[in-house]
């Protein structure tokens, strides 16, 4: 059902944010959740210096790579970075704060209801995913709350779902690693974070809580944007999706194959992928299906333009696609080197807000004039750079040398992911 949502035109600028009652709520919570993770963090600071440095520089850069991965999705109608900085600050201050206390009073009765012993191999598979993933969810709600223009697709909820999912992830796996430190018993060592930072961070991060969070955003948004169908019916695809994120939540807490799947790497492996891959591929199909839907949404307004000084009938198919967007910045790349791909990116960059704003136009006609004029006008400063680099559109060649060294240079990344990840796996195995 998720994949038929519609698309909206672009939103209003965000203006008036400070105005909105529901925004100086979640800022207030904001600040709340931040002033209790410095109060935790001061505590670790105190006690193994070394190692909250430590977990605090892996952990942030493992959020980079995320960070982009998850923005870089929306291409066409990028979220504005205030709201995502909001969606990345709930998990990692309101949510985690939240879930701490929550999670261990709901273990509690769990204990008294069924047993110590239920409690302890399954509470943490129950207790965590209800809790968090219901403060996770209501961070995404809060975002409708205060910029509701700015849900213009399932993709915009996916987004916001994952970002508040990395915010938690890291901020929890920081926690998580400074707690190895304190109950291996040493003084400030290094070595337990270093190993909660290749399981939880390094191979487990892909298919951990932004991976939750993204499966609940597209609820969400299919909830705001399927304005096609009952509201009941856009209700229940919500409810599912959450549902569907907290089933994914347990199945990976859940103390099953708890001694893994044989020994050494391989075993750890088969039980990362048993558990991670179903929803992992799950939300890649949702987000496939999204993305389609948005890229022939925008396109369709670019292609009304008819004119090539603005993109071309190959930059528009281009476009449409995060790979072949890739591609036509590496062709650039290798022909120009840095400048040849900074052009490309910046002329794609125009194009999807000139999309945006002609999106914006057709629904409120009459204001976007000046705006679409100004985008116009990008476009063709950025042509013209385009141009002067010797490339007359922004494409990559279907074969040739440079398609051959683009396949070579991808071959080479994934062999190197490959071995990295089987090195961490191996040590961690032999662990």
């Amino acid at each position: 059902m998720i994949e038929h949502a519609g698309v909206q035109p672009g939103g209003a600028p965000m203006a008036g944010l400070a105005r909105q009652p529901a925004a100086w709520i979640v800022a207030a919570l904001l600040i709340a959740g931040g002033l209790r993770i410095a109060q935790i963090g001061g505590r670790f600071v105190t006690t193994f210096p070394l190692a909250t440095l430590t977990a605090t520089a892996l952990f942030a850069l493992l959020a980079v790579p995320f960070w982009w991965f998850v923005t870089e999705l929306d291409f066409l109608e990028r979220e504005p970075a205030v709201l995502r900085a909001v969606a990345f600050g709930w998990g990692g201050l309101v949510a985690t704060t939240v879930s701490i206390p929550a999670g261990t009073a709901l273990e509690n009765i769990v204990a008294k209801l069924a047993s110590p012993g239920f409690a302890a191999g399954w509470g943490a598979a129950l207790t965590g995913p209800t809790v968090e993933e219901i403060a996770k969810t209501l961070g995404i709600v809060a975002i409708v709350l205060i910029a509701r223009s700015q849900i213009n697709s399932v993709l915009d909820g996916v987004v916001y779902g994952a970002l508040v999912g990395l915010g938690f992830q890291i901020v929890e796996d920081i926690v998580f690693s400074l707690g190895a430190v304190a109950l291996a018993g040493r003084t400030d060592d290094v070595q337990p974070v270093v190993t909660t930072f290749l399981l939880r961070g390094f191979l487990s991060g892909v298919w951990s809580h932004t991976l939750f969070g993204a499966l609940a955003g597209a609820g969400i948004g299919y909830l705001v944007v399927g304005t096609d169908r009952s509201r009941a019916a856009r209700l229940s695809v919500a409810l599912l999706a959450v549902f569907g994120a907290w089933c994914s939540h347990v199945l990976w807490n859940a103390p099953l194959f708890g001694d893994g799947l044989g020994n050494g790497a391989a075993g750890l492996l088969a039980v990362l992928l048993l558990k991670g891959l179903p929803p992992l591929l799950l939300v890649m199909l949702l987000v496939r299906r999204a993305h389609d839907h948005e890229a022939d949404f925008y396109s369709a307004h670019l292609a009304g333009l008819r004119d090539p000084g603005l993109i071309t009938r190959g930059e528009l198919a281009v476009l449409r696609s995060g790979a072949q967007r890739a591609a036509a910045r590496r062709h650039a790349q290798l022909r120009h080197g840095r400048r040849g791909f900074v052009a490309v990116r910046r002329l794609q960059r125009a194009q999807a807000r000139l999309a945006v704003e002609l999106s914006r136009a057709a629904r409120w006609p009459g204001p976007g004039g000046p705006a679409v004029a100004r985008r116009c006008a990008e476009i063709r400063a950025q042509r013209a750079v385009l141009t002067g680099l010797g490339l007359p559109e922004a494409v990559a060649p279907r074969g040739g040398r440079d398609a051959w060294v683009r396949h070579a240079w991808s071959v080479v990344t994934v062999a190197a992911a490959v071995v990295i990840v089987w090195a961490a796996l191996t040590a961690l195995g032999g662990h």
